[in-house]
């Protein structure tokens, strides 16, 4: 009888530590499910964000459901008004009849990007989307931005509609004590929220939008960039895992960093905190406030960002922390510490391969979590990280327009962008679908699917005629030139017979007259049905061989400009602005498009992305088009331009004798004008400088010339 009760006494503490293991491990399991998609290879050209679905739904495998669901875009958004690709913002003036509403810097910022990008109008009945003049940013009725009276501000929009086809932006809503999320002192209606700390019970999936929570002193335009300037060795910094920050003694918010102290090492793991913070903290202050200052006084928040592999970013009094956009940019991957926020952007940002979820209720498990991130997965996430940052979240303009983005993907019979598009550089922001579904169709998507085209567009650009037949005659002897496309800009001369002369030999040539707009060398038309274009002046002096070896190097950098005649810009501390150069140097950082072959897909970004201020500086001008799209170019791919060979291609007299505008000061100083116009416009200076000049096997080597593949481009006496 002994035995048997011993033996069942067993049975039964074995079944026990059964269950505590395997129950335990699929809690572990679930926490760190993101490790296992750390190694998944995500360059699917075929995979497409689900936008109706949010990917933290989907990691938590549908336990968590929002609420909330009442608005869908079905339901509470009008169709009608966003008909083909009319993508417009209004935002409705101020009314001279009410006092003005007191508009915070913040929120200024968000209405002037937009008032200046493609996406504004004036027309209210040729707009798709609405946005309030009405600060609503900071809902916290403690706060000095806080405006009152919104509700009865709202009854007096004419097109208000209950918020139907309105988004409102909201970085704060909720006081104290509890900070409620859908206190915002007003109700919202219909309209679209694009609202930081937005949790999953109160998150419309397919309807709202989670932004970021970001500094007053985050740029309006451009943006700093990541601090990850190469892949640097070792992956592993200093300290695996650190976070610098205040806690709260008491109230919603304390629980997860009053705890933090017990990760702390002071080894390879730093999280400081300090109670010192507001008017009270004296009085409430526990009994190791005194210890947490000291600590937190020793070490320096930058210090420990740039030095972290990991950096903890856990909630705030909200769900969201200012630290999440300062990990980014650091290139520290971020740990999650907080339950049920929706990530900014979460629907269409795959933040598995940037970042690691971490359980508020399992705090002492995070040093296994991130130790057990090999060095592999660590390299992908750090890149990753200055990808989103760079394109989505370095500006307020990036932030706004995401969100504008996001929105026009859900509209019927737009062609959504996929999960390559919008977590692969250069960002959804630069990638047009209405341009092409194909991913072949597009420059920096060359190494995933290359395009097999063998063949180029020439678009010269011609107004004199004199040159014009030799341009064309070299051009037509390449073996690549599909057709040619002569732009004549003259409205006095007529255009030169031999182009109307039909020539067997010739390649198809097309003539487009009434070009008033030297922009209109960037046309974005048809005609051009490869992916390769050719753009020159007339006065240019390539030779086929010149232009077949630059047509050789651009198919291994379809995504840059690649050409001849360089130029450079430099900072000019005596006049503290840019100035430009035309010295003939290999330190370069502008290619000009009178001899240089691009992509046809920045014509199309010259045309329809282009902010219409700076289309409109080279229209007044009639000059700086070559350097705007560089400009373009550059911010695009992060890349300088490529040269190749070394032969001057401009003379320093025109045909007639007279002085060639190369040489003209006055020329100089206007293109340096366009620099700062253009540089203050984009936000930020997107230019690169390179040293690097690609020549010709064997070019200018003592050997026979009989065993160069490019024999004319040494007969040509520079």
């Amino acid at each position: 009888m002994q035995f048997k009760k011993r033996f069942l006494l067993v049975l039964l503490s074995c079944a026990f530590l059964a269950f505590c293991y395997f129950g335990g491990y699929r809690l572990k399991h679930k926490q760190t499910k993101v490790l296992d998609e750390f190694s998944e290879d995500w360059i699917d050209l075929n995979h497409e964000k689900d936008i109706e679905s949010s990917p933290y739904l989907r990691r938590l495998g549908g336990d968590v459901l929002p609420n909330n669901q009442k608005c869908r875009m079905e339901t509470c958004f009008d169709f009608t008004k966003c008909i083909g690709d009319n993508f417009k913002v209004y935002i409705y003036p101020s009314n001279p009849d009410e006092e003005p509403n007191t508009i915070s810097s913040l929120y200024q910022k968000v209405l002037d990007v937009v008032k200046e990008s493609r996406y504004y109008t004036d027309d209210p009945s040729q707009a798709c989307i609405f946005i309030l003049a009405i600060d609503t940013l900071d809902r916290d009725p403690l706060s000095s931005n806080y405006v009152h009276n919104v509700p009865s501000k709202l009854l007096k929009l004419k097109h208000w509609n209950n918020g139907k086809n309105h988004i409102v932006f909201n970085l704060f809503s909720g006081t104290w004590p509890d900070y409620l999320e859908e206190d915002l002192g007003f109700d919202t209606g219909q309209a679209i929220l694009a609202k930081a700390s937005m949790s999953v019970t109160h998150f419309r999936t397919g309807f709202d939008v989670s932004i970021p929570l970001f500094q007053k002193d985050l740029p309006e335009r451009g943006g700093e960039p990541g601090a990850v300037i190469s892949n640097n060795f070792p992956l592993r910094k200093k300290y695996i895992l650190a976070f610098k920050g205040k806690r709260y003694v008491y109230g919603i918010g304390s629980e997860v960093r009053n705890s933090l102290y017990h990760l702390h090492n002071g080894a390879d793991m730093v999280l400081v905190t300090t109670c010192k913070h507001g008017k009270n903290w004296a009085e409430n202050k526990d009994g190791r406030c005194s210890v947490d200052n000291a600590m937190y006084d020793r070490y320096d928040f930058q210090v420990l960002l740039h030095n972290s592999t990991f950096c903890l970013v856990p909630r705030g009094r909200r769900l969201g922390s200012f630290r999440f956009l300062e990990t980014l940019q650091a290139g520290c991957i971020p740990v999650i510490l907080s339950n049920g926020w929706v990530l900014p952007f979460d629907q269409v940002i795959d933040w598995s391969k940037a970042a690691v979820w971490a359980d508020e209720r399992l705090l002492l498990q995070v040093p296994d979590t991130v130790r057990s991130i090999s060095a592999t997965q660590v390299l992908a996430a750090r890149q990753q990280t200055q990808v989103l940052w760079e394109r989505y979240f370095s500006s307020i303009e990036k932030i706004v327009f995401t969100t504008f983005e996001i929105i026009r993907d859900r509209l019927p019979r737009q062609k959504t962008k996929t999960g390559l598009t919008w977590n692969w550089s250069p960002g959804a922001l630069l990638v047009h679908s209405q341009f092409s579904d194909s991913t072949a169709d597009y420059p920096f998507y060359a190494s995933f699917e290359p395009n097999a085209s063998e063949q180029f567009t020439a678009i010269i650009y011609a107004q004199l005629g004199t040159s014009l037949y030799k341009v064309i005659r070299n051009v037509a002897h390449s073996q690549y030139v599909s057709r040619i496309i002569v732009l004549w800009s003259s409205p006095d001369k007529p255009v030169p017979a031999f182009l109307s002369r039909h020539n067997a030999t010739l390649p198809p040539i097309h003539i487009l007259t009434h070009i008033t707009d030297i922009s209109h060398r960037f046309l974005h038309t048809s005609l051009v049905t490869t992916n390769a274009v050719l753009s020159l002046d007339e006065d240019a002096t390539l030779n086929t061989d010149e232009i077949d070896f630059a047509f050789h190097v651009w198919k291994s950098f379809p995504e840059r400009i690649v050409g001849y005649p360089a130029r450079s810009h430099f900072w000019d501390d005596a006049k503290n602005s840019w100035g430009y150069t035309s010295k003939w140097t290999n330190d370069y950082s502008i290619v000009l498009t009178g001899a240089a072959f691009y992509h046809r897909y920045y014509n199309y970004l010259y045309s329809h992305w282009l902010s219409p201020l700076l289309l409109k500086t080279v229209a007044q001008s009639h000059n700086c088009e070559d350097i705007l799209m560089n400009f373009l170019v550059s911010h695009v791919t992060r890349r300088p331009p490529i040269k190749v060979t070394g032969r001057k291609h401009y003379k320093e007299t025109s045909g007639g004798g007279s002085r060639s505008p190369w040489n003209d000061p006055d020329h100089f100083i206007q293109r340096q004008t366009c620099l700062n116009t253009f540089a203050a416009v984009f936000g930020y200076m997107p230019l690169l400088r390179s040293h690097m000049r690609l020549d010709p096997v064997l070019y200018k080597d003592p050997v026979s010339n009989l065993r160069k593949k490019y024999r004319q481009m040494e007969l040509v006496f520079s």
